[in-house]
């Protein structure tokens, strides 16, 4: 779907364009229309001062009085013309003219009409022709003027206008692309609290919003309360589910160990028993995992704070091998849930120290995916045994161990990948460079927008 900043801008801007542009045309037409009306006007004026120079001699024959008309129709190719057609033959010229003629368009009696022609210099003319009667003679008169010199005026005018609207176009397209952004900044703001909400930090779309957008804004809030009753109802029925079956699994292993009970079945009734306790832990895990991230304490987790007390208890479990743990980790908050955190990497490093024979690296750390959030790599690894090639191949199945005289790479692998799975993480496994065994790698995307991770 296209953006709807440039829909709104593409159509503010068709608008100002379209009204500067028939603004334009506008002050065009009338700047025209004032320069034919002003020397129609002026043409007008002449026609009657040349009319009252015309007089009869001695012969009967009409005449002009050239004295009495403006002396800039005496001065050839001045841009003012008058020629007077006498009815019966002969005509009276303007000086201007001379010999040459104009392009003659005769109206009815006692009317007037006007016209464009062209000059003798090849110039544009306004023509007003005149039928009149003078001295009982019917004559009819046509005045003319260069336009030639208006019409430049008029483009010259057209071009200031345009150097000066031209800037006030782009200011007004400036002015509104801000006005637009402004207008459109509330629906950024949704945005942002919208993947706060994503990442734990917040409950509920809680910032002003305009009266347009409130109605969407509470269907969403509306939808995150449904959505997190929903949840606590399931997480509710599974924990309720799990618990009445632990009930009917101790008596059913009581069961298993009283007298007479075949060695055989009685081995039977603790796998299986031990399988579906197994299972109903998962099942819990899962439905607290599935639940909404904490919005206190527990929506964080800094690796810097709580690394160092996971490693001392893990060395006080693994005591006897004087294990060597290194961690390399940010002393920062990161957007992840404590409880998930701890017990995914509790479970990665219980495993490492299991297997290793001195040493057992932690290492967390901020990469940067082109084009996607950034991931927290975690990697693990030991100087264990570490796997071969097949047994690698094996690791992904849920459950399976390499050893099964000794715990480890199985139920806490399984759980590992649960966590890694809801978070919407890749868990893999491989050889460690540097320590030669076991390396287990999970990379968890950063919820939300990752420039907005707490501070430390």
């Amino acid at each position: 779907m296209r953006s709807l900043r440039r829909q709104l801008l593409r159509t503010l801007t068709l608008t100002l364009l379209a009204v500067f542009i028939t603004q334009g045309f506008v002050l065009y037409g009338a700047l025209v229309h004032l320069a034919n009306s002003q020397t129609l006007l002026h043409l007008s004026h002449d026609s009657e001062s040349v009319l009252s120079a015309i007089d009869v001699d001695g012969k009967g024959q009409l005449t002009l009085d050239e004295q009495r008309v403006e002396s800039v129709y005496r001065h050839p190719g001045s841009g003012q013309y008058f020629l007077v057609l006498i009815q019966g033959g002969g005509r009276l010229a303007s000086g201007s003219l001379g010999t040459h003629g104009l392009e003659a368009r005769v109206p009815g009696p006692g009317q007037s009409l006007d016209y464009e022609a062209r000059g003798p210099d090849g110039h544009p003319l306004k023509v007003l022709a005149r039928s009149s009667v003078v001295q009982g003679r019917p004559v009819t008169l046509l005045v003319a003027e260069d336009m030639s010199l208006a019409r430049q005026e008029i483009w010259e005018t057209g071009l200031l206008s345009l150097a000066v609207f031209a800037p006030l176009l782009a200011l007004a397209l400036l002015l509104q692309g801000l006005a637009v952004s402004r207008a459109l900044a509330p629906l950024r703001r949704v945005r942002d609290e919208l993947a706060e909400v994503g990442a734990g930090h917040l409950a509920r779309i809680q910032g002003p919003v305009p009266r347009e957008v409130r109605p969407l804004v509470d269907e969403v809030n509306r939808l995150l309360v449904l959505l997190e009753q929903r949840v606590r109802q399931s997480r509710t029925a599974v924990g309720n589910l799990a618990h009445a079956l632990k009930t009917p699994l101790a008596v059913l292993l009581q069961a298993g160990e009283a007298p007479g009970v075949p060695e055989t079945l009685r081995e039977a009734v603790r796998a299986q028993a031990g399988a579906i306790h197994e299972r109903i832990d998962r099942e819990l895990r899962r439905a607290r995992l599935a639940g909404p991230g904490g919005h206190g304490a527990g929506a964080h987790f800094n690796p810097g704070a709580e690394l160092p007390a996971l490693v001392r208890m893990l060395k006080s479990v693994h005591h006897e091998k004087a294990l060597g743990i290194e961690v390399q980790a940010p002393d920062r908050r990161l957007p992840f849930d404590r409880e998930d955190m701890l017990e995914l990497l509790g479970n990665l490093a219980d495993n490492a120290c299991k297997w290793a024979h001195q040493r057992v690296r932690i290492e967390l750390s901020e990469r940067p995916v082109r084009g996607e959030r950034p991931v927290l790599a975690i990697r693990v690894s030991d100087d264990g045994p570490g796997c071969s090639d097949d047994a690698l191949a094996k690791l992904p199945a849920r459950g399976v161990r390499l050893d099964e005289s000794r715990s480890g790479h199985g139920l806490g692998l399984t759980i590992v990948r649960d966590i890694a799975e809801l978070l919407g993480g890749t868990l893999a496994f491989g050889r460690s460079q540097e320590l030669g065994g076991l390396e287990v790698r999970v990379d968890l995307p950063f919820p939300g927008d990752a420039s907005r991770h707490a501070p430390g």
